[in-house]
């Protein structure tokens, strides 16, 4: 595959469940096969692939019918136990007839609130892609159970997408892309690029979902476009089309919904920190002065003296909001302090920030 632009040396590709399960909810195996000879190609020319395969529960649920006595939650722990190790096999088997060796990686929110943990995630798919092991990441639904999970995989394939500086995230649905109007009528118009902060695209869009995915076409639209103003070419597309991977890497004239990158690019820090925001644990008033010296284009740090006010209980290390006179949110970043010393320290001239600069995000700046 000769002359593929910058874009594509690095792909996060998300499938989803409609994708690769059939009615019944077991695996559609044929069109996996289709999907990872795309994959394969790619690879072999030397394109870094992480794919982010939905697919778990749908397939466990088609294989365990569980008791009467079962939660509703407990039902999906088991369908998602059961299920990953039967989508696992058969990715392990499809891509090994390639001579490409898949590794697993399954996500918890929670995994992303700490930047140890963060690290450590993106630290473990680089040393997969350095060494050829394709990762496959997936939510751990096992655990995943509470108000901390993924809206879907499309979040997190955002996620690892922005965690991985990734060029492009194709988003495979089972359609091609976003319409003007119902994608089942003929006469509705394929949306086929979509610039910056336009709107247009979301007078169309329905908020359900659909089959066995937990998302719809909106939340690809939020991703997408928080995505694209990261820096990373968005391609919402159908992955039940044959070559639909490379032909969008190839350039060829096939139908999807392209998200354009933005030109401005985030640190590896304030990218971690855009996708902290569920993960604020207190907060911090600030005084007019502060807050005018945040909003201004030089690069400063939040001081001590620019604090008038600590709410909630932190530690160091958290992330916390940054609050205005009136107490609306203009901010967030991690915290120096615990809420203890912060609110001891308030007021105060002290050399070490409430939150260094590195840091710190501004709203208007996320």
């Amino acid at each position: 595959m000769k002359n593929v632009k910058p874009e594509f040396n690095r792909i996060a590709i998300k499938v989803g469940s409609n994708v690769i399960t059939q009615s019944d909810g077991s695996l559609n195996t044929g069109r996996m096969l289709r999907l990872v000879e795309d994959i394969a190609i790619l690879s072999k020319q030397g394109i870094e692939v992480i794919l982010i395969s939905s697919g778990a529960v749908a397939a466990g649920r088609n294989d365990v019918a569980p008791s009467k006595r079962t939660s509703i939650i407990s039902a999906r722990q088991i369908w998602a136990a059961t299920g990953q190790v039967k989508l696992m096999a058969n990715y392990q088997f499809l891509f090994g007839k390639y001579g490409i060796p898949a590794g697993q990686l399954l996500a918890t929110k929670e995994g992303f609130r700490d930047r140890l943990h963060y690290l450590n995630m993106k630290n473990c798919l680089s040393a997969m892609l350095e060494n050829k092991v394709l990762p496959i990441v997936n939510e751990n639904d096992t655990i995943s159970i509470t108000e901390l999970m993924f809206t879907d995989n499309d979040e997190l394939s955002g996620m690892i997408s922005s965690m991985m500086d990734c060029g492009s995230l194709i988003i495979l649905s089972n359609v091609d892309g976003i319409y003007k109007g119902v994608p089942e009528n003929d006469s509705s118009e394929l949306i086929r690029e979509i610039v910056g902060e336009s709107q247009e695209a979301m007078k169309y869009i329905s908020p359900s979902s659909s089959g066995f995915g937990r998302g719809g076409m909106l939340t690809k639209y939020s991703i997408a476009r928080e995505m694209a103003s990261e820096g990373i070419h968005v391609y919402i597309a159908n992955g039940t089309r044959d070559s639909i991977i490379t032909d969008i890497v190839r350039g060829k004239e096939v139908p999807y919904t392209h998200f354009a990158a933005s030109t401005v690019k985030k640190s590896g820090v304030k990218k971690w920190l855009s996708h902290s925001r569920e993960f604020t644990k207190g907060g911090a008033y600030i005084n007019k002065g502060a807050q005018e010296a945040l909003l201004d284009d030089k690069a400063v740090s939040l001081l001590m003296i620019g604090v008038s006010k600590i709410e909630g209980s932190f530690k160091k290390g958290d992330i916390i909001r940054i609050l205005d006179e009136k107490g609306r949110q203009i901010g967030l970043g991690k915290s120096q302090y615990d809420s203890k010393k912060a609110e001891q320290y308030i007021g105060e001239k002290r050399k070490k920030p409430l939150i260094l600069y590195d840091y710190l995000l501004i709203n208007d700046k996320l």
